[in-house]
């Protein structure tokens, strides 16, 4: 049981970091947008968006690994 809840946060951990890079993209894809304050806040709020996706994702797979690499006994 314990090696299926490391593998599903390793699962999840890669969605998070797929769900990470396609922020990234649609930001890149609208930076054609006029330079204004509220595109400024949109801006950094998905920088934190994305700062916390792979901060969950890290820590998903640490643990991931851990509970993969334990040993009975």
């Amino acid at each position: 049981m314990k090696k299926l809840i490391a593998l599903l946060q390793i699962l999840g951990a890669l969605a998070l970091t797929v769900l990470a890079a396609l922020v990234i993209v649609e930001m890149a894809l609208n930076a054609s947008m006029p330079d204004s304050i509220s595109v400024v806040n949109l801006l950094i709020g998905r920088i934190v968006l994305i700062a916390c996706l792979l901060a969950i994702a890290r820590y998903l797979i640490r643990r991931g690994l851990a509970g993969l690499r334990e040993r009975k006994g």
